[in-house]
C-alpha cells in the first residue's frame, strides 16, 4: 500500500469548514489532543468544559502541525471559524461524502471496541490496507468526528465505533457516519442510571439504525432478551436484518465450538452463503458471539471470509480489554488478564466465567466498582457473589465503595468465594496483590476505568522480566 498524497489539501479544508484562512497548508492527519500531533498535522482547538484547546496550540506546533482550526486568532497558520467543534463535524461530514467505501458502524452495552477491531483486522487483510477505523475508544461525540476526519480518500471499508450514556447522542453520531451496516453487540445495564430500564437502553442504541443508508443491513443478537425490540427497530430503517448468535433461528449461527489448545475457540458457523470453519484466538461465548457479527457484517459488505476467519486466529489481547501477560516476579511466574478498561454486570459475568475455565493455578479476581447504574448499583454489585462462587475464585479483592455492599454480604457467609478483601482505591489492591500472590496464579483485573486498575497492570508488567 501507498498513500503518497495529504489526507486534506488545503483548498479541501478551506471547503470543509469554511472560515477565514491564514497561510497556506496541508493536513497529513488531524488530532485534537497536542501530544498526538505529528510533523504536517492539523490541530483543532476545541473548547470544553473543562479546558481550552487553544492553551495548547503552541504544543501542538512545536509538535509540528502544519496548521490549526482555531475560533480564536493566534500568529500562527491557521483557519479562523466560529466553532471549532462545528468545524469538526463539517470536516466530518466531508470526509463522509469523499469516499465510496462501505461503511459499517458498531455500537452495543459490551464489545463494541472488540468486535470494531476484529471487523477492522478482517477487512484491513483482505483490502490490503485500505481499511480505516476509530482508534482506541473514540465513539463519542468528539471521537467519532474525528476519526470520520481521518479517513483516507481512497478508503474501501470504515468501521466506526458509536458509543452513548443517554438517548438521542447514537442519533446525532450515525447522522454523521451514514453506515451501510448497522452492529448492535447486546443490551445489558450498562449506563443504566441514565434510563428507567433496560428497554429504554435499546432504544437509545437502535437510534443506529436511523442512520442506514439505503439498501442498508442491520446485526442484531438474536440471543438478547430484548430481540424483538431491536428488530421491530431495525425494520423501520434496514433493507436487511440478520441476526448473530447461538439460538438455531439466527441467520449467522454457531453449529459447533470447542475450545482450542490456546486458550481460544475453534468454531463451526452457519451463515446465509455457507458454513465456515475457523479459530478464533480470543476465549469465551461472548467473543464467539461477536466474532459472528464480524462475519455476518463482512459478508454484508461483499468481504472475504476466508481472510475474515485467519484475521480472527491472529487477533491480540487489547490493552485494557482481554490483553494478557505471562509476568515474572521474582521467582514467581502468573498471568495477568487486563480487563481494566471498563466494566458492567454482564461483562462482569461472562470475564468472569471465563476465568472459571481456566485450569492451572489458583484464580485471583481484582473487581473495581461499576459506575453508572443508578439506583440499581446495590443490586447489581450484590450479584457478583453468584459468578464469583461459580467460577471457583480462590482470592477476590473488591475496589471501590460500590463494592461494599458485596463485601458485607461476603462477610455474612450467605453465598459467593470464602477468600475475599475489601479495600478503596487501586493502590491498597495492589499492595494486597502482591501480599498474596503465589506461583502459577492467573489473575483477572476488571473494573470501570475510572477506578484506575489498569495502574495494577502497569506496576505487574513494569516489575516483571
Amino acid at each position: 500500500m501507498c498513500r503518497v498524497s495529504a489526507l486534506w489539501t488545503h483548498d479541501e479544508l478551506i471547503a470543509a469548514v469554511g472560515g477565514t484562512a491564514e497561510g497556506i497548508f496541508a493536513a497529513n492527519e488531524v488530532a485534537f489532543d497536542s501530544r498526538e500531533i505529528g510533523q504536517g498535522d492539523l490541530f483543532f482547538a476545541l473548547k470544553g468544559d473543562a479546558t481550552d484547546g487553544h492553551l495548547f496550540a503552541d504544543k501542538a506546533f512545536a509538535n509540528g502541525a502544519a496548521g490549526a482550526v482555531v475560533s480564536d486568532p493566534i500568529g500562527r497558520p491557521h483557519i479562523l471559524v466560529d466553532d471549532t467543534m462545528e468545524a469538526l463535524n463539517a470536516l466530518a461530514r466531508a470526509s463522509r461524502a469523499r469516499v465510496s467505501a462501505k461503511i459499517i458502524g458498531v455500537t452495543g452495552s459490551a464489545g463494541k471496541t472488540g468486535t470494531k477491531e476484529a471487523l477492522y483486522a478482517a477487512l484491513d487483510r483482505s483490502s490490503r490496507g485500505f481499511a480505516h477505523r476509530s482508534v482506541k475508544s473514540y465513539n463519542n461525540h468528539v471521537g467519532v468526528p474525528l476519526s470520520l476526519a481521518r479517513m483516507p480518500r481512497d478508503t474501501k471499508y470504515g468501521v466506526f465505533e458509536m458509543g452513548m450514556n443517554h438517548a438521542g447522542e447514537l442519533r446525532e453520531l450515525t447522522d454523521l457516519v451514514r453506515p451501510h451496516v448497522a452492529i448492535i453487540t447486546t443490551i445489558a445495564p450498562a449506563h443504566i442510571g441514565f434510563f428507567k430500564d433496560e428497554a429504554e437502553i435499546a432504544d437509545a442504541k437502535a437510534e443506529i439504525f436511523e442512520g442506514l443508508m439505503p439498501g442498508g443491513t442491520a446485526i442484531i443478537p438474536a440471543d438478547n432478551a430484548h430481540y424483538r425490540r431491536l428488530r421491530d427497530a431495525a425494520e423501520k430503517y434496514a433493507a436487511n436484518v440478520i441476526s448473530f448468535g447461538f439460538a438455531a433461528d439466527a441467520d449467522v449461527r454457531v453449529l459447533d465450538h470447542v475450545a482450542s489448545q490456546d486458550g481460544g475457540s475453534l468454531i463451526t458457523a452457519k451463515l446465509p452463503g455457507g458454513t465456515l470453519c475457523y479459530t478464533l484466538s480470543q476465549p469465551g461465548k461472548h467473543w464467539i458471539a461477536n466474532s459472528l457479527a464480524v462475519l455476518a457484517a463482512v459478508e454484508a459488505v461483499g468481504g472475504d471470509l476466508a481472510a475474515a476467519g485467519l484475521a480472527m486466529a491472529e487477533l491480540g489481547g487489547m490493552a485494557g480489554r482481554g490483553a494478557r501477560h505471562i509476568v515474572s516476579i521474582g521467582e514467581k511466574t502468573v498471568t495477568l488478564i487486563d480487563e481494566s478498561y471498563n466494566a458492567n454486570p454482564a461483562s462482569m459475568a461472562v470475564t468472569i466465567a471465563e476465568l472459571g475455565n481456566h485450569r492451572a493455578g489458583r484464580r485471583i479476581v481484582v473487581l473495581g466498582a461499576m459506575k453508572e447504574l443508578g439506583d440499581r448499583s446495590e443490586e447489581y454489585h450484590l450479584a457478583l457473589a453468584v459468578p464469583l462462587a461459580l467460577a471457583n475464585v480462590d482470592f477476590t479483592i473488591l475496589v471501590g465503595n460500590e463494592m461494599q455492599i458485596l463485601a458485607t454480604k461476603l462477610n455474612a457467609g450467605v453465598e459467593g468465594p470464602v477468600n475475599w478483601a475489601h479495600c478503596t482505591n487501586a493502590g491498597e489492591a495492589l499492595d494486597l496483590l502482591r501480599d498474596n500472590l503465589r506461583d502459577s496464579d492467573t489473575v483477572l483485573v476488571k473494573g470501570s476505568n475510572s477506578m484506575g486498575l489498569s495502574s495494577i497492570i502497569a506496576a505487574l508488567v513494569g516489575e516483571g522480566s
